[in-house]
């Protein structure tokens, strides 16, 4: 019972978002550190496009019991992919062939910390409504 509340397919999916942002924050801040090095070629990381397409290769329709209901598809459990790291090789914006643009690379390490923090939240969120659930809904 606790590992179905603990591995639910929504924590499951919370905790790869969590690591590919992580991940994500490794990879800029080498991006970063390395937008003076000739001949870098700077990697991105992905993960919301294969979990997207997972999403909907593994949605099943539920039945509806009435006509005026709106339709939901529900989520298969075994979703299983991992963040990616592919690095850049077609773009060059300088002469010593480096590919790094400090300010796109600053603006994605921005909205990076805003998506770990959200997804970060998520979880808490959903650990908080279960301690909540088994606490009666007492704090």
């Amino acid at each position: 019972m606790l590992n179905s509340l603990l591995k639910s397919t929504q924590v499951s999916i919370l905790e790869k978002a969590l690591s590919a942002a992580s991940l994500r924050h490794k990879v800029i801040s080498n991006n970063i550190a390395n937008v003076n090095t000739p001949k870098f070629k700077k990697s991105e990381v992905s993960f919301e496009d294969q979990l997207e397409s997972a999403m909907n290769e593994k949605e099943t329709p539920i039945a509806r019991t009435h006509p005026r209901h709106l339709p939901i598809k529900s989520i298969g459990k075994d979703i299983d992919i991992e963040p990616t790291v592919k690095t850049i090789n077609t773009t060059s914006f300088r002469s010593d062939d480096n590919n790094v643009d400090i300010d796109i690379e600053m603006a994605s390490l921005a909205k990076n910390s805003i998506y770990y923090d959200a997804v970060a939240q998520q979880i808490n969120k959903y650990f908080s409504n279960l301690k909540s659930s088994i606490n009666g809904g007492r704090s």
